[in-house]
């Protein structure tokens, strides 16, 4: 018998979410696709394959309006929702999960940062500049001692004639090793945690890139260390005091990545359903067999689960209601949809599957760092059972300034 043409249920979006999209929403997501086709997906898999990044891609990028794209026009944004933005963030991430987390470092963390909580005058001078990509950015976190629990962190600030001395060590920062600006936290002298903005060419700061990653190899961490790093007054972060602040902003960034999760979970069943129509064995494509069926329909109904949680999240946070646990819910259970789709479309085609030119690989080892960054998938879990049962599953730590 011969096969049957697709019929309309077989694309991506099975559920026909696209309906509750208005027609600028997609606007976006349509041009990112186009740039993603185009430009991105071409080289990504070389890219990756070799561990470079990217920076021809950069100044493309910048032209789409993404970055900061929420933000205000006078600090070079373009005005559009959440929903949006994340559209357009699963279409980067779409075309590569490296490039995506380049997007949320400058956007998601440094952007973000300078945005709510640094000075008009700092906001003016490098936002504008990093929403066209002219200027890339940093956030300086997480350490080698403080990944999921940053109040432990040890990089110090102390009080020095016309600013802070900063010194202490700081481990996977995206974007570190180039950036012109870094978001660098540290504790003052009162324990209490505070944002410093250092400038490329900083004496004391030096940014080693981490090698021989097994995933997100097109986008660059670095290890960085602060020795005797001065940092005039000018360059603190005037509303960042205390460790909240700190993580006000991370629950931006972290919506950013739930839409990863949809993004490369989208391309992984697309592949896998093109493959499957197009590729024979006993005389049949290997869609006409159950346990192929049965994986892809197992991969839509994720898929579109994740779709429809994306959104909703996205109306959220237009109407100022998305909270951090239920941010911590969204990043959970997209990475880990993502993850699922992305081992079911792999087994789907075969040998095929861990090539590169198939793309599936890339995704799957991508997927694994977005899994662990930006909360890992424990941390979330615990933070939505916080707030579910009002109990702290968390260490406990004695109560301070921080």
């Amino acid at each position: 018998m011969p096969c049957m043409p697709p019929n309309p249920h077989s694309a991506a979006d099975f559920a026909r979410t696209d309906r509750l999209l208005s027609r600028e929403e997609l606007a976006v997501r349509d041009r990112v696709r186009a740039f993603v086709e185009e430009e991105v997906i071409p080289v990504a898999a070389e890219h990756w394959d070799r561990a470079q990044f990217p920076f021809g891609l950069l100044k493309g990028l910048g032209e789409l309006g993404l970055l900061g794209g929420t933000y205000e026009k006078r600090y070079g944004g373009s005005g559009m929702n959440n929903v949006a933005y994340g559209l357009g963030v699963a279409e980067l991430a779409r075309g590569s999960g490296s490039l995506s987390t380049f997007l949320h470092v400058q956007s998601g963390l440094a952007m973000a940062a300078i945005h709510e909580l640094g000075s008009e005058e700092q906001k003016e001078r490098w936002l504008p500049p990093m929403a066209r990509c002219e200027k890339t950015g940093c956030f300086a976190l997480t350490e080698p001692e403080a990944g999921s629990d940053p109040a432990s962190m040890r990089t110090t600030a102390s009080r020095a004639p016309g600013g802070y001395v900063l010194e202490g060590e700081k481990r996977w920062i995206g974007n570190a090793s180039f950036a012109d600006v870094a978001v660098v936290w540290a504790k003052g002298e009162d324990g209490r945690v505070r944002g410093f903005l250092v400038e490329k060419g900083a004496e004391g700061f030096e940014a080693r890139v981490i090698p021989r990653k097994g995933s997100q190899r097109a986008v660059w961490q670095a290890h960085i260390r602060l020795r005797r790093c001065f940092v005039p007054e000018e360059n603190r972060l005037p509303l960042a005091e205390g460790l909240g602040s700190t993580l006000s902003i991370l629950t931006h960034s972290r919506y950013g990545v739930g839409w990863d999760g949809l993004g490369q979970a989208a391309d992984c069943y697309e592949r896998a359903l093109e493959h499957s129509l197009r590729r024979r064995q006993f005389g049949h494509p290997i869609a006409a067999f159950q346990l192929v069926q049965h994986r892809l329909v197992r991969m839509a109904t994720s898929l579109a689960e994740l779709r429809l949680l994306a959104v909703h999240m996205g109306r959220l946070k237009d109407a100022g209601e998305l909270d951090p646990p239920l941010v911590s819910m969204f990043k959970m259970s997209s990475l880990s949809k993502a993850r699922e789709i992305a081992a079911l479309a792999r087994e789907t085609l075969g040998g095929n599957g861990i090539l590169l030119d198939h793309r599936v690989m890339e995704h799957m080892a991508d997927i694994e760092g977005a899994y662990t960054y930006e909360g890992t998938d424990d941390i979330n879990a615990l933070i939505v059972g916080q707030a579910i049962t009002g109990h702290r599953a968390f260490a406990p730590r004695p109560a301070g300034p921080a």
